[in-house]
């Protein structure tokens, strides 16, 4: 259908979320900066950037010819109509776009997105050819009530009800501890590790090994150029969803030399 990057040796992803941030000459700004600053030693890591909507089809212009690809950070699960203020998948991909982040923390929180909407969203994304980074993730009061298993169980159930193991292989998966997003903290690298490995293993019981194997899971939560290598080394992490530290091209280029470093020595 869309890609397959397949196998355990599953190739390192990198995705910058911009969120609203970035106005069309600072999104000029970051983007050259960061092409500048990237060379063959990262063409091991697939590089996504996410702006906002505004700033898309700037980015696609500035990333013709390069190894970056585009991504939106949100879409409706319409592909049309009188949806005022949506954007539909259709559109993102007239707009360049090759993914799309969907239920993400932020979205759930402040815009009450649940996990049947993020479940049509990912198939009206899939439906568009879109790549989707679908997140999940326990708040702080949920891991310290001992939930967090539990939590990101019922939403990977939810958000991936009634795909096929066909249309699985082209989705993304971002563990994203709502406690480390923007926060500083972050979950240790054996921590991710963990959840990861869970979420693995529940792919594998509710698809089968090989398809558990293919599907990319990123972590999210207050990566930065510090720490970001050593979560990349840990087996069932496959890179990142990058927040704050994806607007500023100095952090964001040394995350992605980091998992660069990290898929070298797998």
């Amino acid at each position: 259908m869309i890609i397959f990057f397949g196998g355990r040796m599953r190739k390192k992803i990198v995705a910058g979320n911009w969120k609203m941030n970035m106005d069309l000459d600072q999104t000029t700004a970051l983007i050259n900066e960061i092409k500048l600053n990237l060379g063959k030693e990262v063409e091991g890591v697939e590089i996504i950037v996410c702006p906002p909507f505004t700033s898309l089809v700037t980015a696609r212009e500035l990333l013709q010819n390069s190894f970056i690809s585009l991504g939106a950070q949100n879409m409706s699960q319409h592909s049309e109509g009188a949806y005022t203020g949506e954007v539909s998948g259709k559109m993102l991909k007239s707009a360049g776009c090759k993914y799309v982040i969907l239920g993400h923390s932020e979205r759930r929180h402040f815009f009450l997105e649940n996990d049947m909407l993020i479940n049509a969203k990912l198939k009206a994304a899939l439906k568009e050819n879109l790549i989707p980074i679908v997140c999940v993730g326990e708040t702080e009061a949920e891991r310290e009530a001992g939930h967090t298993d539990a939590v990101v169980t019922r939403q990977i159930n939810g958000v991936l009800h009634t795909l096929s193991s066909d249309i699985l292989r082209n989705v993304i998966i971002a563990y994203e501890p709502v406690w480390a997003i923007g926060t500083g903290k972050n979950a240790t690298p054996e921590q991710a590790n963990e959840i990861h490995h869970l979420i693995r293993e529940l792919l594998c019981k509710n698809y089968d090994r090989s398809i558990a194997d293919s599907v990319h899971i990123l972590y999210g939560g207050s990566v930065n150029a510090n720490n970001a290598l050593s979560i990349f080394l840990q087996p069932e992490i496959d890179g990142g969803l990058i927040g704050g530290a994806s607007l500023k091209s100095d952090s964001f280029c040394a995350i992605v030399r980091a998992a660069a470093s990290a898929g070298k020595s797998k």
